[in-house]
């Protein structure tokens, strides 16, 4: 075994479950990676190594007590800084809250902690999750974005800080950060986690998840945190299966489908040229791989969350931006100025036309099991001016369906590029087959950054 940074969360899991690895070693060794890269990289906001050392010590009098807590027990994570932390700042990359010290945490950072996993730190974001970038840069070439909102959380993991973290998506903000920095990004259905204890962009939109080294390792952290919460009315009243027993039943005979528009002719050409080689793999694992024709208002729906989303964005920051307009980023301030004029009529239209994109999706989707896509229209651009193009994963978020993310191979100059699978709603299990079987046939996930 190397250093236990380079570990991933599950084989990290079976260590300290056998008594081979302490969780104690494990924080240090990741702290003491933090220590070494993230001065060139950023992706954290703040990290709490007392409290983490001391929760690692915790956990390991448990081990010798017989007690273990189950897959995560003692697995370093980072969380992103719109999550509530109780005793810990949430700034949620902005000026704006600055200082600002929750009382109680999200329900996502309280049962990750039941389960036994030890918070590092705050990951870097977005201000307020929105445009205005984070100074996180990318693992891979530190002068690219390395995407965003969930800009920290993404270049954590890949950078070998912390062997799982979380972060939302309300347009493309986990799928599309975790394609630029080449690791496994997972958005599920919305609903199925809680948002309880989350700053929101758009409450209608937000989606907290996982981002990990492997489709596995993402697998377990969803596990975790999915289920119903009477703290969020959003939350659906769901059972979680077990997704790590699901994931490993063979893919053959699934259904995939190519959507016939929107995505080819956004992407670049060595996008295409990965995408066509992962369908190709996809089609050797025994999937049947066919082409198909997206709803007629598939764009229209789309455009409908763009619109939900400047409505409730502005909705959320109304009175705080009214009297500290001057401590908002440009980006975020002009999405609020602009949704601060929409009508609410034309909000309430835009839901309605959203619905029944929704409705047409869920009949394509009972045509074939999921589909695929590439996961960005190219690899991370150049510059920390902005984080990327989301379009590839606004559908996906605005029709509430869950996308995971996988690593799909590299553009010049050796960029990740990423794959996304979409499936139906509260069918996390089948996109995780898909990608399961996808990511054991390609050797993309098992490439890390050399820093």
């Amino acid at each position: 075994m190397g250093e236990p940074w380079e570990l991933t969360l599950a084989e990290a899991s079976d260590l300290i479950r056998q008594g081979a690895l302490s969780p104690v070693d494990l924080v240090r060794s990741h702290l003491d990676r933090i220590a070494a890269v993230d001065p060139h990289l950023l992706a954290w906001a703040r990290t709490v190594p007392e409290q983490a050392l001391a929760e690692a010590e915790r956990l390991e009098k448990l081990l010798r007590k017989g007690t273990h807590l189950g897959p995560l027990h003692g697995i370093p994570v980072g969380i992103k800084d719109i999550y509530y932390t109780a005793g810990l700042e949430t700034a949620g990359g902005s000026r704006v809250l600055a200082g600002f010290i929750p009382t109680y945490g999200a329900t996502v950072v309280r049962r990750l902690r039941a389960a036994g996993a030890i918070v590092l730190g705050k990951t870097a974001t977005t201000e307020f999750a929105y445009a205005d970038p984070a100074p996180t840069r990318n693992p891979w070439n530190t002068d690219h974005t390395p995407g965003g909102s969930s800009s920290g959380s993404a270049a954590a993991v890949a950078a070998g800080m912390c062997l799982g973290a979380f972060g939302t998506q309300t347009v493309g903000s986990i799928v599309r950060p975790a394609a630029f920095c080449g690791v496994v990004g997972l958005k599920p259905t919305y609903g199925r986690v809680s948002r309880y204890g989350i700053l929101p962009l758009a409450w209608s939109l937000d989606h907290p998840g996982p981002i990990a080294r492997t489709v596995r390792d993402a697998a377990l952290l969803l596990e975790a945190v999915a289920g119903p919460d009477p703290n969020d009315p959003s939350a659906a009243d769901r059972s979680v299966p077990c997704y790590v027993e699901k994931m490993a039943e063979p893919p053959g005979g699934l259904a995939a489908g190519i959507p016939d528009r929107y995505f080819p002719a956004r992407s670049s050409a060595a996008v295409m040229a990965a995408f066509q080689d992962a369908v190709r793999v996809l089609a050797g694992l025994g999937i049947r791989v066919r082409d198909v024709q997206l709803p007629a208002c598939f764009e229209a729906g789309v455009e409908a969350g763009r619109v939900v989303l400047h409505a409730e964005a502005a909705a959320f920051h109304r009175d705080r931006f009214r009297v500290r307009r001057q401590e908002y980023g440009p980006k975020l301030a002009a999405l609020i100025e602009a949704g601060l004029l929409i009508p609410a009529a034309s909000y309430l239209r835009a839901q309605q036309v959203r619905s029944e994109a929704i409705a047409a999706i869920r009949r394509l989707l009972r045509e074939v099991d999921v589909l695929v896509t590439p996961a960005a229209p190219g690899p991370a651009p150049e510059g920390l001016g902005s984080t990327g193009d989301p379009v590839f994963n606004a559908p996906s978020s605005t029709f509430g369906l869950p996308a995971l993310g996988v690593p799909m191979g590299f553009a010049p100059p050796g960029l990740p590029l990423g794959l996304q699978i979409v499936g139906r709603h509260f069918d996390e299990a089948t996109i995780l087959r898909v990608g399961t079987a996808y990511e054991a046939a390609t050797p993309w996930h098992a490439r890390r950054p050399a820093l």
